[in-house]
């Protein structure tokens, strides 16, 4: 095998631009792969990290009419009850329920103020004391919520860094007084995601789906809601799955327990389009479903690119032949002395296996390129895939072997007085 491999070295040096060329092929097929497969895998975990978040596993579930959100500013709806201290506690002792919060929230909220400054568009939270663990959120100045706060009704807030930047533009939120329907509110906390992500926009749904990650966060506890909006909202929840995976079957369990809440008054009717109920926000299945669109699209591009490994492999046979041909008296006499066919098949098949995985690992490297090269010139990310590198060059030692094979069979089964003839 030694010998095997040294000849096939020597063979290829010896006919460098020729063995390049040849390889050329299965460098540009191997390559094509390596960027498109890192492309794919980047694009996934930027679909999955936009969705889902740096490992939150957040799923929401919150009152739907039909298939759309229920605006809570058109009043109570009829046939639905708060959740139960005992429906709470029966969502949180799920076994794949890491931790559960319920709150009050209104989009798009108005009237909330600091001296001239507005928050317009801003969404409005009335908070239990797991929300801010619960969500990923972290306390970078003043303090949280205490449970005083919430037994003694004190009218205090919590604001993320857009609602503090745009209320408080001097940066001098904390402690200052917040107007929110003309009930004044101190602000005892500054809050921010423990784990940011910014999400990349690819279509208008998605910008819906995200918009309200980049508007300012204004949090009460949720005992002071009925000062300045109802008694008795429904509450929407929030669980933290203790898996991504899970993410899935948690929202369904906690939905149902939370549908227990609606009567059949709240249904309209059995009315489908009307019907109002809870829902979970399958982010997960979102994800799946937009990976499977990308994924989709780019297997046909790696289709395309397995054309040219195709190509590359007719050109190590065609230049393995006219090896063949060039040394029937190195065959012959090799023959003529007692070398069986299955030496000389080893021999030949080991060249083209060498050629083609020197253009396979040549292709690997070139493929790595691409994928940067690709990732910085249009902002697709990109993420190699180690998998996909040992595909590649095993797939490129494959093709040396069914496309070398028949050049091969030629040279051992060379009849020995005929090649020294010939020469």
């Amino acid at each position: 095998m030694a010998e095997n491999l040294k000849f096939s070295f020597q063979s290829i040096w010896a006919h460098k631009m020729r063995s390049f060329l040849t390889m050329l092929g299965v460098i540009i097929g191997i390559a094509s792969i390596i960027g498109i497969v890192s492309t794919i895998k980047g694009t996934n975990e930027q679909i999955m990290q936009n969705l889902i978040g740096a490992g939150n596993n957040n799923v929401t579930i919150s009152l739907k009419q039909g298939e759309g959100d229920y605006w809570m500013d058109a009043g109570i709806p009829d046939g639905v009850s708060p959740v139960s201290d005992a429906q709470k506690q029966e969502i949180r002792d799920l076994d794949e329920v890491a931790d559960a919060s319920f709150y009050l929230s209104r989009s798009y909220a108005d009237g909330i103020t600091a001296g001239d400054q507005s928050l317009d568009s801003g969404q409005m939270l009335g908070i239990d004391s797991h929300y801010l663990t619960t969500t990923g959120y972290r306390i970078y100045s003043g303090r949280p919520f205490e449970d005083a706060d919430y037994t003694m009704f004190r009218k205090v807030a919590l604001l993320d860094e857009t609602a503090a930047n745009i209320l408080y533009p001097s940066g001098n939120a904390l402690g200052n007084i917040l107007s929110i329907r003309g009930e004044p509110y101190t602000v005892v906390g500054l809050v921010r995601k423990s784990q940011k992500t910014r999400p990349n926009y690819d279509s208008f749904q998605d910008y819906l789906t995200y918009a309200g990650q980049e508007y300012g966060k204004v949090m009460i506890p949720d005992a002071d809601w009925p000062i300045s909006y109802n008694y008795d909202e429904p509450q929407n929840c929030v669980v933290r799955a203790v898996r991504t995976e899970d993410m899935s079957n948690v929202g369904k369990a906690v939905q149902d327990i939370m549908n227990e809440s609606v009567s059949a008054s709240g249904t309209d009717g059995g009315d489908e389009s009307s019907a109002i109920s809870y829902k979970a926000e399958d982010l997960l299945e979102k994800a799946k479903n937009k990976q499977e669109l990308a994924a989709s699209t780019n297997n046909l591009l790696i289709w395309i690119a397995s054309i040219a490994l195709l190509v590359g492999g007719i050109g190590v046979m065609n230049i393995m032949l006219v090896s063949v041909t060039e040394r029937t008296g190195e065959i012959g006499l090799k023959k003529a002395l007692g070398a069986r066919k299955r030496r000389i098949l080893a021999q030949f098949l080991t060249e083209s296996v060498v050629l083609t995985s020197m253009g396979g690992i040549l292709g690997v490297v070139v493929g790595i390129v691409l994928a940067e090269v690709i990732s910085r010139s249009s902002g697709t990310p990109a993420a190699i895939s180690v998998p996909s590198i040992f595909i590649g060059v095993g797939f490129s030692m494959a093709i040396g072997i069914i496309f070398g094979l028949l050049p091969s069979i030629k040279a051992a089964n060379l009849n020995p007085i005929d090649a020294l003839r010939r020469e």
